[in-house]
């Protein structure tokens, strides 16, 4: 049996099944890539919830894994050599996955480029942007009565599911017909949007309709359905 008591963050959340991945997370926009891969991959894996209202990720435990206290994080006793790996960045932990299981990412070396540069779009630009608008639009940012902050995300929003929309609109997912990582780092951003943020009338989500497509294609894939849900909420 692999043994991985050399990580902190197992004395935390022990393994039961030390064996398999280790998956850190909650059902974020961010936290969801990670789990939502692992359901279309196949892989083995255990699952912890990182509870943000008892400040979880800002444990000991936790930081030894991630020292930037986000989740999601993951460690891999089946790592590179045989060793186990710790990894955090939900858009690097997707880029590993897809290499270790050989899935979601092209074999030719240009179509491997172009999803890493999508991939790199969202992470750069879809998910700090879309953020921002859940934060002026739903949470505290809602009370300031200068809305030109929450304005400016929102126009950026727009302009990025516009250059979202102007790629789909021949195009079934990103970098074309074979869905990607780039796809399961996107479309939970895109549904968080218009759905928990509940800002789809401000960015006029209708002027976008390849975006709604797609995303509707993906929010109706079983690892989706299954991924969106992991970690479940305790009873």
């Amino acid at each position: 049996m692999t043994d991985l008591s050399a990580f902190p963050i197992t004395q935390k959340w022990p393994a039961l099944h030390p064996d398999r991945l280790q998956l850190y997370s909650l059902p974020t926009p961010n936290g969801v890539k990670v789990s939502i891969m692992l359901e279309e991959t196949g892989l083995p894996y255990e699952v912890h919830r990182v509870a943000f209202d008892s400040n979880d990720q800002m444990s000991p435990e936790f930081l030894s894994l991630n020292p930037n206290n986000k989740i999601p994080a993951i460690l891999d006793p089946n790592g590179p050599g045989g060793k186990p790996l710790a990894l955090f960045e939900s858009g690097a932990i997707l880029i590993y996955l897809a290499d270790k299981t050989g899935k979601l990412i092209p074999s030719d070396a240009a179509g491997r480029y172009e999803t890493i540069q999508w991939l790199m779009f969202q992470m750069g630009g879809i998910g700090p942007m879309f953020g921002q608008v859940g934060f002026f639009h739903k949470f505290a940012g809602k009370d300031y009565e200068d809305k030109r902050p929450r304005d400016r995300y929102i126009d950026e929003s727009k302009r990025l599911l516009n250059v979202l929309n102007v790629q789909l609109a021949d195009r079934r997912w990103l970098v074309g017909d074979e869905y990607t990582i780039a796809d399961i780092a996107t479309f939970p951003w895109v549904r968080n949007l218009i759905g928990f943020y509940g800002a789809g009338d401000l960015v006029q989500i209708g002027n976008f309709p390849h975006v709604t497509r797609a995303l509707e294609a993906f929010v109706a894939r079983p690892a989706v359905v299954r991924g969106l849900d992991i970690p479940k909420k305790p009873d």
